[in-house]
C-alpha cells in the first residue's frame, strides 16, 4: 500500500483530550474526517458535548466524555468507558493544558501545583491509562503529546515558568515512554507548536505589540492555526508514521530554527 493512502484512520478509536477547544477540537475534527471513532474528553462537557456534535453532523462517530485529567479515577474511568463501548483504543491524543503566566519569583505554590497537575501529570495519567488498554489488545498504538517550543526553548518573551517546565518534561516523558513501549508496538510522539491562537493563547494577542514581535520571530512570518498542528497530530499518529516513536515535531513556523 502506498505510504500516502495510509493516512486513514477507518475504525480507529482516538481519545482526544482537551477536545472541547482550540487544537484538541481541531485535531478530533481531523482525525474524524478521515475515518476514525473519536472520544472528545474535557472537563467543559457543553463543549465537547458541541465537538461531538459537530462531527457527528459531518457524518462521523463521536461522543463526549467529561474528565479531569488530574484526576486518576476520572482518567481510568475515561479510558475503561471508551474500551467497553469501542472494544479498543489506538489513538491517545494527549492535548489538556493550562497556563498561569507569572514571574517565578511571585508564581505561588498552588498555582504551581495546578499547571503541573494537569500539563505533566495528568499527561502521564492519561498516558499509561491509554497503553493499557492497548499493550492488553496486543496490537499496538499511537500517542501523541501536545508539548511546544517552550519545552524546547527557554521563552524568553513574557514569564511562564510552570508551563515551560511542564512542557520540557513532556518533552522527554514522550522520549521515555517511546523507549519503555516499543517492544508492545505502542508508539509515542509529540508536536512542539509555536503560539497558536486559541483560548489559551488569547490573552498574549491582546498585546498588539506582544503578537508583531511573535510573528516576527517567526520565519514563515505567520501564526499556525490550530488545523495546521491538528495536521501533524494526525500524521504522527496515523500508519504513515510507523516508523517514527520518540520524535517531537515542531510546528513552528521555523521558529526553533533560529
Amino acid at each position: 500500500m502506498s505510504a500516502l493512502r495510509t493516512t486513514r484512520f477507518d475504525g480507529a478509536v482516538a481519545v482526544v483530550t482537551g477536545g472541547a477547544h482550540g487544537i484538541g477540537r481541531a485535531t478530533a475534527l481531523a482525525l474524524a474526517d478521515a475515518g476514525a471513532v473519536i472520544v472528545i474528553a474535557d472537563l467543559d462537557a457543553e463543549g465537547s458535548a458541541e465537538a461531538a456534535a459537530e462531527i457527528i453532523a459531518a457524518g462521523g462517530r463521536a461522543w463526549a466524555h467529561s474528565a479531569d485529567v488530574a484526576r486518576e479515577e476520572q482518567v481510568d474511568a475515561l479510558f475503561a468507558e471508551a474500551a467497553a463501548r469501542e472494544g479498543r483504543i489506538d489513538i491517545l491524543v494527549n492535548n489538556a493544558g493550562i497556563a498561569i503566566r507569572r514571574p517565578a519569583v511571585e508564581l505561588s505554590l498552588d498555582d504551581w501545583n495546578k499547571v503541573v497537575a494537569v500539563n505533566m501529570t495528568g499527561m502521564f495519567l492519561c498516558a499509561r491509562s491509554a497503553a493499557r488498554h492497548m499493550i492488553a489488545r496486543g496490537r499496538g498504538g499511537a500517542v501523541v503529546n501536545v508539548a511546544s517550543i517552550m519545552g524546547l526553548s527557554g521563552g524568553g518573551l513574557y514569564p511562564n515558568i510552570s508551563y515551560q517546565t511542564t512542557k520540557g518534561a513532556a518533552v522527554n516523558m514522550t522520549r521515555a515512554l517511546a523507549i519503555e513501549w516499543a517492544p508492545h508496538g505502542v508508539r509515542v510522539n509529540a508536536v512542539a507548536p509555536t503560539y497558536v491562537r486559541t483560548r489559551l493563547t488569547a490573552p498574549l494577542f491582546e498585546d498588539p505589540a506582544l503578537a508583531e514581535r511573535i510573528v516576527a520571530m517567526t520565519p514563515l512570518g505567520r501564526l499556525p492555526e490550530p488545523e495546521d498542528v491538528a495536521a501533524a497530530i494526525a500524521f504522527l499518529a496515523s500508519p504513515a508514521a510507523g516508523m517514527i516513536t520518540g520524535c517531537v515535531l515542531p510546528v513552528d513556523g521555523g521558529f526553533l530554527a533560529q
